[in-house]
């Protein structure tokens, strides 16, 4: 079983991760484009040209099923993939995890890109989702760009200053780009020291590769053998795992299956 993720850059560790320990014997192909990011400040047609040449450079490899593992990607290029794609290949996009933050009701911070905040699409996810949640959206202008190259500092500066924007009595934080989850222990402790209580954080990894997994019709098998493979497409050629991504955990635990 071979699944490919696409993101702009190393957002997409994530939820390879968790494929890695859901089903440690499945072959995973990365492709994203270093070159082209961030695909944030772009039109939705030109995102979706640059989604859809990383999703062809990874179609290329013969996978199973596609991940989005981009919410910019996700927002505007999701319709042009499954087209390309599907029934083929499935295409399984990335949605913040508004609802099941939602469930408990309270009060609960969208943190997400300038892009993603107050766009049309996160909107229509907190209309539908939000119940009787409070909800509040939080920018974080230059966290996913720190985060991609490993800027210690600049993750530090950019947590620091959401966390100061996010009212104290949140109990739940939606992490609405996949960059901001290989950080969530900074984030956490950032938003726990300015609020003086314990916050949840929720991603998308985990539900993500739960549902490629079940789209492909093979449940989970964490026990099963390590044997699964990792290869790299960064612009369109085959290469290693960029640097900045031996700084998160994700990176590390993937990196032994990789090859160029």
């Amino acid at each position: 079983m071979k699944i490919a993720l696409l993101d702009s850059g190393i957002g997409l560790l994530a939820a390879a991760a968790a494929l890695r320990r859901l089903r440690p014997d499945a072959d995973l192909v990365l492709s994203s484009d270093p070159e082209g990011m961030p695909w944030g400040p772009r039109t939705p047609e030109d995102i979706t040209a640059h989604a859809l040449a990383c999703a062809r450079a990874a179609a290329a490899t013969g996978p199973d099923a596609l991940i989005v593992a981009c919410n910019t990607a996700s927002v505007h290029a999701l319709a042009a993939l499954r087209a390309e794609l599907e029934p083929g290949v499935p295409v399984i996009g990335t949605v913040p995890a508004i609802k099941p933050a939602a469930a408990g009701g309270g009060a609960l911070a969208i943190w997400a890109t300038p892009a993603t905040t107050g766009s049309a699409y996160q909107h229509r996810l907190i209309e539908e989702f939000r119940g009787a949640a409070t909800v509040t959206e939080v920018a974080c202008p230059g966290l996913a760009d720190a985060v991609q190259y490993a800027d210690d500092a600049a993750i530090d500066a950019a947590v620091a200053d959401a966390a100061a924007r996010t009212p104290h009595d949140v109990r739940a934080v939606v992490l609405g780009c996949t960059h901001y989850e290989l950080v969530a222990d900074r984030i956490r402790g950032a938003v726990q020291r300015t609020g003086g209580r314990e916050v949840a954080l929720l991603g998308s990894a985990e539900a993500v590769a739960a549902q490629a997994l079940r789209r492909l019709g093979a449940p989970p098998e964490p026990s099963a053998e390590p044997s699964g493979s990792l290869t790299v497409i960064l612009s369109g050629r085959p290469a290693g795992l960029p640097a900045a991504a031996l700084a998160y955990a994700e990176g590390v635990a993937l990196g032994a299956t990789a090859s160029a």
